[in-house]
């Protein structure tokens, strides 16, 4: 299902498929807003938890101020997104508990790759076949 909305005047795009969510056309600031809203937090929890006051985290969801690298990348470890996705160049929230399984498996022998992989085709088709049938 393709949803269209209108945010700040651009057209935003999602992706609406079991919870996980593509963003297109999404500044920096809406990023924010928008992961922080998904997760119910309010600026000043997330303010808490990067290091800084509300009314900054504010301006950074408005698009008035940008932080500095450091910041940036308190705030993506924070929402538990990659700094990459809140800078616009994924558009795929990427679980960062997933990104470092992926990181271990990197690190296994080529046959137990070969191993996990089979095991998630396995899964991705069962998934994908249940969905289908129900």
């Amino acid at each position: 299902m393709i949803c269209l909305i209108l945010i700040s005047n651009l057209h935003l795009f999602k992706t609406c498929n079991n919870g996980y969510l593509q963003y297109f056309y999404m500044t920096f600031g809406e990023r924010i807003l928008s992961v922080r809203k998904r997760l119910k937090w309010s600026q000043d929890e997330l303010a808490k938890k990067v290091g800084t006051s509300a009314p900054i985290i504010g301006r950074y969801e408005r698009n008035e101020i940008k932080p500095a690298i450091d910041t940036a990348k308190a705030i993506a470890d924070a929402l538990g997104v990659t700094i990459d996705f809140l800078l616009g160049g994924d558009d795929m929230i990427m679980d960062k508990q997933l990104l470092q399984k992926i990181k271990d498996i990197e690190s296994f022998t080529k046959e137990e790759r070969i191993k996990i992989y089979d095991l998630i085709d396995m899964a991705i088709s069962y998934h994908k076949t249940k969905k289908a049938y129900s």
